[in-house]
């Protein structure tokens, strides 16, 4: 039995409209290969967050039952609570900035290394991605910008005669910002700039020839009007992976600028949602810092989505 549809609904050939029954026997291979990842989305995903939502609305210190506030957290947060609003403006300086950059940086630094040979693009390939899986990241930074004259880029600028003594650059709040925008920027090369490697790879080379024929001159309308619209589901998870990652910045403050950093200059969300989860256990206001941070990130994705839907149309 096949089946087609009509609308929304699937009927099958002789015109009758198909049951779930039906459905299940006609498709259930794929429901069956599906099924493990579903379960491990609902268990894994799913549930905790709307576990964290429900918590939200309560006063919850991992050891008495929660106890129902209804909309106090999210009123606390707004109104009275200073430091939050300043995690929010770091969350967001951080991610307009660090976002749009490290999504064209992948893009770029992707088309460059698809064009190279083989053996030499996989070799490139893993130069830029090892910096995003490499545990002694921040180790290296902060070798960089050691507050002492053994900090490299202190010894530099001493030797060049630019400063006189070595400067604190992480207990300054004017450097704690840039600094941590050039880290992440360095440790962006990651999941997205793989994925445009492989949609590059996945372009039908005869398109480019057709392309040709119909008035295509140079490789910028080539990208433009041949390989963007061919790499729409790249972009999108691309564009999902960025957003993701610069709003949920919290491993790079932590390590390198400490907790709090000088002025909370380095406090994003996600720090400010460590301090009320991991430190003080007031579980039910994590949760609804988590459940702001989620929406943020939610409505972010669709309309940067939007707009990458509009230029790869």
């Amino acid at each position: 039995m096949s089946s087609k549809k009509v609308g929304s609904k699937p009927l099958s050939e002789k015109g009758y409209k198909l049951t779930a029954k039906d459905i299940w026997r006609l498709h259930k291979e794929k429901y069956l290969l599906m099924m493990p990842f579903f379960i491990l989305f609902i268990v894994f995903t799913f549930i905790p967050v709307v576990t964290s939502i429900v918590l939200s609305f309560t006063s919850f210190n991992l050891l008495e039952f929660p106890k129902f506030v209804g909309f106090e957290n999210y009123i606390n947060l707004v109104a009275f609570d200073s430091v939050f609003l300043i995690a929010i403006k770091n969350t967001l300086l951080f991610a307009i900035v660090t976002g749009p950059i490290s999504y064209i940086l992948c893009f770029m630094l992707a088309w460059i290394i698809n064009e190279l040979p083989p053996k030499v693009r996989a070799v490139m390939t893993l130069v830029f991605y090892a910096p995003s899986i490499s545990g002694g990241a921040y180790m290296i930074w902060k070798l960089i910008f050691s507050s002492d004259a053994y900090g490299y880029a202190n010894a530099i600028l001493l030797k060049l005669h630019i400063i006189q003594s070595p400067t604190l650059f992480f207990e300054n709040k004017d450097y704690i910002m840039p600094i941590l925008i050039v880290v992440q920027l360095w440790l962006s090369i990651g999941v997205s700039f793989l994925a445009f490697i492989a949609g590059f790879q996945n372009v039908d080379k005869t398109l480019y020839e057709a392309g040709s024929v119909d008035g295509v001159k140079n490789r910028w309308q080539e990208l433009w009007f041949i390989t963007l619209p061919q790499m729409k589901s790249q972009l999108m998870f691309g564009a999902v992976m960025q957003i993701t990652g610069s709003l949920s910045v919290s491993g790079i403050s932590l390590d390198l600028v400490g907790f709090p950093s000088v002025d909370y200059a380095g406090h994003t969300i996600l720090t400010h949602l460590h301090d009320y989860g991991n430190l003080r256990y007031e579980m039910g206001y994590a949760c609804s810092i988590a459940t702001i941070l989620f929406f943020m990130m939610l409505f972010i994705n669709i309309i940067v989505q939007k707009l990458l839907r509009k230029v790869a149309a």
